[in-house]
């Protein structure tokens, strides 16, 4: 079985960024390691161990990858936050102080609203909807 463990969001600090996906989107500090060139190895998850795509937290190191902190999809939602109740999330994570962009919204695939991170790259919490049964017509 293959499928994407990883995906990089540069931050420009690894506490203030641990404590926002930790305290205000709910994730777990999965790694927390330093290294040797005086940067750290940090992954949160949004669930349980392995059961999601982690975020590699890794700070910026230079202009050019400062320059991408908070628009790394040029301002396109470019992260899915996925919930199995979009109401307890989506007010959790308003009491914790997350910005959303828009007032949740129901589309065909689900409950959706964008909101922010703490640098401004854009997420979708959205609660999908339940998977439709096809039955087969069985007239002739």
């Amino acid at each position: 079985m293959r499928r994407v463990a990883l995906v990089t969001l540069v931050v420009g600090d690894y506490d203030e960024a641990i404590r926002f996906y930790t305290e205000a989107l709910g994730f777990r500090v999965a790694e927390d390691a330093p290294r040797p060139d005086g940067s750290r190895w940090v992954v949160v998850e949004p669930g349980a161990p392995g059961a999601a795509t982690a975020l590699l937290l890794a700070r910026a190191k230079d202009g050019p990858q400062r320059d991408r902190i908070g628009d790394q999809t040029g301002g396109r939602v470019g992260f899915f936050l996925h919930t199995d109740d979009f109401a307890r999330d989506h007010a959790r994570m308003t009491a914790a102080g997350v910005t959303f962009l828009e007032e949740p919204r129901h589309e065909p695939y689900g409950t959706v609203a964008v909101f922010q991170d703490l640098y401004g790259n854009r997420w979708d919490l959205l609660q999908p909807a339940p998977p439709t049964e096809h039955t087969e017509d069985t007239h002739a």
